[in-house]
């Protein structure tokens, strides 16, 4: 009797019962390195950041009261009450005068020339003026066209020149030529006050010496300025 024999199972028989194949076999993967120094950095840094935050909403939230200038001052000239109002801002650290202080500061002079909108700081003010101060004297002019530059402002630095109103009267008389009667006069006021009218009405500061001869040329019309505006 012949006996038959079973055919022999192939390679992929024998990787389907596990015993050997590409599938069954894996490359080891190596353990993931840990770095906790880095870690505990960013860590540091995120508490940092909120930490931060945290204040600079805290001090944005403290609200003070500060001195605000809402209307021009000329440079020399006592601070009217008018010219400041209370405003809150952000403790942040910046320069500016507690409006407790008001009272005081009515009774100071701008040391510069104060615009309206501006935070005003203690080096903004003088407790004496030496331009509205003893030997000094204000005198009103009521200019024409010509005699003045347009856009002339208080607070700006002129000089008041003396101009003979003819050519008769320069050769008629002696030493009545052009010259300088001031050389640095504070314009204290431009306008009148009382009207919405822009007239040549003009207020300056001179040396009370002088006053009385540009009050006279001035009545004459003798009188024109010239704006410095470098000398501020």
């Amino acid at each position: 009797m012949r006996i038959s024999e079973k055919p022999a199972q192939d390679g992929r028989a024998m990787a389907a019962n596990g015993l050997s194949g590409p599938s069954a076999r894996k490359l080891p993967v190596p353990p993931r390195e840990r770095k906790p120094a880095l870690a505990a950095l960013a860590v540091f840094l995120i508490l940092i950041g909120a930490l931060g935050t945290t204040l600079l909403v805290m001090r944005t939230g403290d609200r003070v009261s500060a001195v605000r200038i809402v209307e021009q001052v000329g440079a020399g000239e006592l601070i009217p009450a008018s010219a400041i109002q209370e405003v809150q801002i952000a403790d942040t650290g910046i320069d500016y005068v507690s409006w407790k202080f008001s009272d005081q500061v009515e009774k100071t002079y701008a040391a510069v020339t104060l615009l309206p909108g501006t935070l005003l700081t203690d080096r903004m003010v003088s407790k004496s003026n030496s331009a509205l101060g003893p030997g000094k004297a204000i005198v009103g002019l009521a200019l024409k066209d010509g005699q003045m530059p347009l856009g002339l402002a208080k607070g700006d630095v002129v000089q008041v020149i003396y101009v003979p109103s003819g050519a008769k009267e320069t050769a008629g008389q002696t030493g009545t030529t052009q010259r300088i009667l001031s050389n640095e006069s504070l314009v204290t006021r431009v306008g009148d006050p009382e009207s919405r009218s822009s007239s040549g009405l003009i207020s300056v500061v001179v040396d009370a010496s002088i006053a009385p001869t540009v009050a006279l040329y001035a009545s004459n019309g003798q009188i024109a300025l010239i704006a410095l505006p470098g000398a501020k």
